[in-house]
């Protein structure tokens, strides 16, 4: 984000002082201004529709359908998903939901070690509100500018949406397998049922698959998914008793 913020200044200050004296730039300006202003206004609409509604379809919806795996998908009601899977994807995501504004920063700072340790082998820090307005908002992939706009939603959805809807946006529109976003649409493919009679072990093998639903398959189980699913149960057992949680997933 800061490095975002100083791109913008040394860009805003080289067009003040020089560029804008060019013709050219000066209507390119004009357009931007234009583009920026309109994209401003109307995700400011789209985050107030987004405290009542789930997005029509989001931009990772659409690469699926360019991608060749489809698009299956069946939104419900917060009270439709069940209790087991708002907690698995708690345990396995995001344990400090309840209590952070948006971003857990003792995570960020392990990955960014973790990542100085190991640059091929990049991890991630994402909270759930990050993970929502990535997904809502925007597209998959990283990037500074992704990135940087990324914390601007997060801070955005955090302060006007309650945790509750944004858990519930999260598990309408992530891809939880090929072509399969929202835990409806996964628990009808793997498991022949609706979400809110997912038992706990199933919701933690769909909980397992998020960090990359396309290579860590449920049906057929990979070997990922497997062996993590049991450690997402034991998680989910040391947070059922926090008053917090339970609050949430109510």
């Amino acid at each position: 984000m800061l490095i975002v913020a100083a791109v913008v200044l040394v860009v805003g200050v080289v067009y003040f002082f020089w560029l804008r004296h060019i013709e050219f730039v000066k209507k390119a300006a004009i357009v931007l201004r234009e583009f920026f202003f309109i994209a401003y206004i109307s995700s400011t609409v789209y985050l107030l529709l987004g405290i009542i509604f789930n997005p029509l379809i989001t931009l990772t919806q659409v690469g699926s359908l360019f991608q060749g795996h489809g698009l299956s998908r069946d939104y419900v009601s917060y009270e439709d998903m069940g209790a087991n899977i708002k907690l698995a994807v708690i345990a396995s995501e995001d344990q400090l939901y309840p209590d952070h504004d948006g971003f857990d920063l003792k995570a960020i700072k392990v990955a960014m070690k973790y990542n100085k340790r190991h640059p091929n082998k990049v991890r991630g820090a994402s909270t759930i509100s990050q993970q929502v307005a990535k997904n809502v908002f925007l597209w998959q992939g990283g990037g500074f500018l992704r990135k940087g706009i990324e914390v601007f939603f997060t801070f955005s959805i955090e302060g006007l949406w309650t945790k509750r809807t944004i858990l519930e946006r999260y598990l309408n529109v992530a891809e939880m397998g090929p072509g399969i976003f929202g835990v409806q649409a996964a628990a009808k493919k793997y498991f022949n049922k609706d979400a809110k009679d997912l038992t706990a072990a199933e919701a933690a093998q769909i909980a397992a698959c998020l960090p990359n639903p396309k290579r860590y398959t449920v049906k057929p189980l990979s070997g990922y998914v497997a062996s993590r699913y049991d450690n997402i149960m034991r998680q989910m057992n040391n947070l059922r008793g926090d008053a917090d949680v339970q609050e949430i997933i109510r």
